[in-house]
């Protein structure tokens, strides 16, 4: 099984969007996905209406009891898509950092519970919040590869700034560094703020940053509306385009070990 997060200190940036467009590319390839929402604000449980404050369990449960696989396994919840299934979040995962951001040994509570579920999925996608705290320091450690989505424009780098910071910090607990890929979103190449971003990008981080970029693509927006994984709702255009061959490198990358 191979775990990847969608993480970045900025909102806004297209961790949802890029978490649900690799995920359904994947399911069409066959590959079996859990995509887990770590977010309070359940964007991705709602992507696929899921209204998680309905919802007898869900991730929130992880840190608040001893989880079995069977508990797992009944938290997950279906999509209409048959090989995607969703760990949902709800509101109370902001009370997380209060009530247990204190106590000893929470920070791989979600690794451990993903490893009682490995023989279920093929890929896990974990959507981060914006935040550092419980949650995202969790779906760090619980991850093979950390996926950054980075909005091009200039304020979207000092986001990126404190992420990489993060991950330095977290580094020093973990046994190797971490891997991860920075990719490039909302790019709109009539603007000369995407351009110098987009170089600015490649000048900081050079080899950690994706050779392609997620375009602005209107199509993600009606997806969304849809209920549908981009694509499905618009296999053609050009930001399903971009994502094929974001998800190329990457299944590339692990490959390579």
């Amino acid at each position: 099984m191979v775990v990847w997060t969608v993480a970045n200190q900025k909102g806004g940036v297209g961790k949802t969007t890029t978490t649900i467009s690799l995920g359904g590319l994947l399911a069409e390839q066959g590959y079996k996905v859990l995509l887990v929402d770590t977010d309070p604000h359940a964007s991705l449980s709602y992507y696929f209406g899921i209204e998680s404050e309905d919802l007898e369990l869900s991730v929130y449960d992880l840190f608040v009891q001893v989880s079995t696989k069977e508990q797992i396994m009944q938290s997950l919840c279906p999509t209409k898509y048959d090989n995607i299934d969703i760990l949902p979040a709800t509101m109370g995962l902001a009370t997380l950092d209060r009530s247990l951001g204190n106590k000893g040994g929470m920070g791989l509570v979600l690794k451990k519970a993903i490893i009682k579920i490995a023989d279920e999925y093929d890929y896990v996608l974990i959507d981060c919040p914006p935040i550092l705290g419980v949650l995202m320091v969790n779906a760090l450690a619980a991850s093979q590869r950390i996926i950054v989505p980075v909005q091009t424009e200039f304020l979207a780098l000092k986001g990126l700034d404190r992420m990489m910071k993060t991950m330095d910090i977290m580094q020093v607990e973990q046994d190797k560094p971490f891997k991860y890929t920075i990719v490039p979103t909302m790019f709109d190449k009539r603007t000369k703020a995407s351009l110098l971003t987009y170089r600015k990008l490649q000048e900081l981080y050079d080899d950690s940053v994706w050779a392609g970029v997620i375009p602005v693509d209107t199509n993600f927006r009606n997806a969304s509306y849809a209920m549908q994984v981009p694509s499905d709702y618009a296999p053609l255009t050009r930001g399903v385009s971009a994502y094929k061959k974001l998800l190329s490198s990457l299944l590339e990358l692990q490959k390579l070990g």
